[in-house]
């Protein structure tokens, strides 16, 4: 079994917060709307090997936002980032004071849990491609048979997703998600109509990258783009995780 040598809590005080940057995206090039039909499901010939335990690449950017600053924002976004106490950033306050309920044990989501500092596996099958999260046991299933997005899609944290493999890249389209916590550590808003396009690949035989496309009119005015990066490591696995028996907040002070 491989060693911990981070812990969640003491990650989050050391991390800083440099984060990615983001860029404004043409509406006409985001990703597909919901209910559009998925490109056609995929042989083997033409899909790409995303199989492995991934964990974040150290880098200039780090795991408390996708957005170097903020985003355009709609009245909207900018009413719910005024009222968010982060942890982390600019108008970070004390885990007592947050109300980033990440901290009360509520799961990240998406696509906040791609920011957690645990590593993550993807399995690939035949008719799905899943990501497994090592915290709190959160996974995303992305059905890679053809499928469309259910009509009558019940919003959850992870929202719904379906895929389409476009040589060596899975095209990820993501929908349904509740809106009921924040896009990153920051605070900055996601709502109930947030649509994310992923595009992960291979940048080399170690280095896992992940284009994200964010798409909420309610929101932000315009898409923008963020990417983040992951290293490959064969000789871990994904470890038991559970939210309320590994942290304790009510006794940690920054």
């Amino acid at each position: 079994m491989r060693k911990r040598y981070v812990i969640f809590l003491a990650a989050l005080v050391m991390l800083g917060f440099t984060a990615m940057g983001w860029t404004q995206t043409n509406t006409q090039t985001a990703g597909k709307p919901q209910g559009a039909a998925p490109a056609k499901a995929s042989t083997s010939a033409s899909t790409g090997d995303l199989a492995g335990v991934w964990n974040f690449l150290p880098t200039k950017y780090d795991f408390s936002s996708f957005a170097k600053g903020d985003p355009p924002m709609t009245a909207w976004g900018q009413e719910q980032l005024k009222a968010a106490k982060p942890s982390q950033g600019p108008h970070g306050v004390t885990l007592k004071e947050t109300n980033d309920r990440v901290y009360q044990c509520f799961p990240p989501g998406m696509p906040y849990i791609y920011l957690q500092v645990f590593p993550l596996q993807i399995v690939q099958t035949p008719k799905e491609v899943i990501v497994l999260f090592e915290y709190d046991h959160s996974v995303q299933h992305i059905y890679t048979d053809g499928r469309k997005h259910p009509e009558d899609l019940t919003p959850t944290y992870m929202g719904h997703s379906i895929g389409h493999w476009e040589g060596d890249t899975l095209v990820v389209d993501t929908v349904g998600l509740n809106g009921k916590l924040w896009l990153d550590r920051l605070g900055h808003p996601e709502s109930d109509q947030m649509h994310i396009t992923q595009r992960f690949k291979r940048a080399d035989d170690k280095t896992l990258q992940i284009d994200f496309t964010f798409d909420d009119p309610k929101a932000y005015p315009k898409p923008w783009d963020a990417q983040l990066r992951f290293r490959l490591h064969p000789d871990w696995d994904i470890m038991e995780h559970i939210c309320m028996d590994n942290t304790s907040f009510e006794n940690f002070e920054r």
